[in-house]
């Protein structure tokens, strides 16, 4: 009797647990399902880095970085402007290259390119803000400077894939 319990008692909590699970470009998480555009794997491995959902760097240790990541909770509503700015906390020296906003997924998305420095080290950002069904969303490319655009159609092909679904 103690045995069936304690399975019962397991199999609930194992339920109430959220995952996250990422399969065919699919991320899937409590409060949020998207859709990226696929990477190669024979060019980029994934990774795992703190406040992203997915993370992948180039394979050769080049440096170079994509990571995408999306908040359903406690971020009120914030302009896209501010939402980059989020992005750019531990960065230095920051150099904005320009802004752009377009449609992505039937939203404005903002998107911005930077040179700045990490820990002293100069870097590319190219970062893609947008806000849709009381999430934000954010892709970032992170890059060695002047050796961005070799892996560029690596990136946009990641976030122009991008449709997002709220979970309810």
């Amino acid at each position: 009797m103690s045995r069936m319990l304690l399975t019962l008692g397991m199999s609930a909590l194992l339920a109430g647990c959220h995952r996250t699970t990422f399969e065919d470009s699919v991320l899937q998480k409590k409060d949020v399902k998207y859709r990226v555009g696929p990477l190669s794997n024979d060019v980029w491995q994934r990774a795992s880095f703190d406040d992203n959902d997915l993370a992948f760097v180039e394979r050769g240790d080049t440096g170079r970085v994509i990571a995408t990541n999306a908040t359903c909770k406690d971020h009120d509503d914030p302009a896209l402007n501010v939402l980059t700015k989020h992005l750019l906390m531990g960065f230095t020296e920051r150099q904005d290259l320009g802004q752009r906003t377009f449609t992505l997924d039937g939203r404005e998305a903002l998107r911005s390119r930077y040179v700045a420095k990490l820990d002293g080290v100069p870097v590319s950002l190219e970062l893609v803000v947008l806000k849709k069904d009381n999430c934000v969303f954010d892709f970032s490319y992170v890059s060695p400077v002047g050796q961005a655009d070799a892996r560029m159609a690596d990136f946009e092909g990641l976030f122009s894939g991008f449709h997002a679904e709220r979970l309810r």
